[in-house]
């Protein structure tokens, strides 16, 4: 039993190569929780290993037990940080739980190291590219992808694309809930499993489904409370 003054912390980490504006349209009701933001730090160096990396954005999470929101790459920067630290527990949005997850294209880029060719540019330059990138669903949204996307040192970019490709992580960790698009395109919800699906919903679904995402939020977080 908590006190009445007691509020759960929840920590939200944002995407690869994005800020923590994509949070912006997430909606909680702070009456019962306590909500923080973990932003990118820079890697150490192009070989920094993941866990490593988790266990330093681990030291600014200031509270025993989090809940540990994770969008994409920041789902499994999520899921490492819970391996070093004790947390209630991990949610997924538009990420993967472990390799099973992936898509045969992303295992075909890793292994032929394809990536290693991957026009940052693109991402440098998110308002030029933002259409082939995110489709033309939202190419009225370049804009706003400029100011949601503006983690482009081209280190941590490096860095961050050779790690989402590496993770290897080859089972499902406990405590995990996962939240999904269906019409998720990085992530196809083929490759899947366990998840609560949001139709309609893209890999960018964080910022287009926020009302959605943020009432199973809310319910996934009081409902699990004892």
């Amino acid at each position: 039993m908590h006190n009445n003054d007691y509020k759960i912390p929840v920590y939200f980490i944002p995407g690869l190569a994005a800020g923590i504006e994509i949070f912006e349209f997430i909606k909680l009701s702070e009456a019962n929780l306590e909500i923080y933001y973990l932003e990118w730090l820079l890697p150490i160096s192009n070989d920094e290993s993941l866990e490593n990396y988790a266990e330093r954005l681990s030291n600014k999470i200031k509270h025993n037990n989090p809940i540990l929101i994770g969008v994409s790459f920041g789902g499994i920067l999520a899921q490492e940080i819970s391996k070093i630290i004790p947390i209630k527990k991990v949610i997924l949005i538009s990420s993967v739980k472990n390799r099973n997850e992936f898509p045969k294209r992303l295992i075909w880029i890793q292994k032929t190291q394809f990536y290693r060719l991957f026009p940052l540019k693109s991402i440098i330059n998110i308002e030029k590219y933002s259409k082939y990138i995110f489709g033309k669903s939202i190419k009225n949204k370049i804009k706003l992808y400029n100011k949601y996307l503006h983690v482009r040192d081209e280190k941590y970019l490096n860095w961050a694309i050779y790690n989402v490709l590496n993770w290897r992580q080859n089972e499902y960790l406990k405590n995990t809930i996962h939240i999904h698009g269906s019409e998720d395109i990085i992530f196809p919800i083929k490759y899947i499993q366990n998840s609560i699906v949001i139709e309609g919903g893209a890999h960018e679904m964080i910022l287009t489904k926020s009302k959605k995402i943020s009432t199973i939020l809310q319910d996934v977080i009081l409902n699990n409370e004892n």
